[in-house]
């Protein structure tokens, strides 16, 4: 997965369960699903307190992504290389979890079933507390453990529209390895320095008027269909 690509999972990722007022009371595992207008995700999800691990393959290479709120850091493993990333949650192009500068309007739509979870359906407004600033609107599926079991919303920020739905199956709710939530001893730390401004684009100038290959679409989807969901 390039470092791009990376960037964009993690703030989707992030940015998602800030949304609940409150965490996930429990422990659990799931598949999940998440998919924007430019690509679809699957892999698996394991969540504790302040703690959670996503599993999914990019071109069939398997990456893990391990967030650990309670040290503010973001792991982005490749058990192919044996090696790792790390970035702080504090990290602008990263952190998007910090919703105290927005309005906030919640409205309970009603009870739904989400792949045999029983949950309460919300639609959320999110405003940006300054003239002309970004918002976002649409649902949310929660259980009554806060495990928020499915999302689809719609976002604006100075003209540019983006979409983003996440989902949860075959959920099971109970204590995780508390291993699945570290970075193996036998791994080697990445260098952002370097490596990581290649893998952004940069560290070569004898690239840099040359326009970025085009990504093949992963089989994302539009906004005609969903544009209602701001309304």
């Amino acid at each position: 997965m390039q470092m791009k690509t990376w960037l964009i999972v993690a703030s989707c990722l992030l940015a998602a369960p800030a949304l609940a007022t409150q965490p996930a009371n429990v422990e659990y595992s799931a598949d999940w699903s998440m998919e924007t207008a430019d690509s679809a995700v699957k892999g698996k999800i394991y969540q504790a307190p302040n703690k959670e691990r996503r599993e999914m393959s990019d071109g069939g290479e398997k990456i893990i992504m391990i967030m650990r709120r309670d040290k503010k850091l973001a792991w982005n493993l490749m058990p192919s290389e044996s090696m790792y990333m790390e970035m702080k949650l504090s990290d602008p192009k990263v952190s998007k979890d910090d919703v105290s500068n927005y309005d906030v309007e919640q409205t309970v739509v009603g009870p739904e079933t989400i792949n045999g979870v029983k949950t309460t359906k919300s639609k959320i407004i999110m405003k940006e507390k300054k003239p002309n600033g970004a918002k976002m609107g649409g649902f949310w599926w929660m259980t009554k453990e806060n495990i928020m079991m499915k999302l689809d919303v719609i976002s604006v920020d100075k003209g540019k529209k983006d979409r983003m739905k996440m989902e949860l199956d075959n959920l099971k709710i109970g204590k995780q390895d508390a291993s699945l939530f570290e970075v193996p001893s036998s791994y080697t730390k990445m260098d952002m320095g370097g490596m990581g401004k290649m893998m952004m684009g940069g560290g070569d100038k004898n690239n840099e008027d040359k326009p970025a290959p085009k990504e093949k679409s992963k089989g994302g989807f539009g906004f005609k269909d969903a544009i209602d969901l701001l309304k």
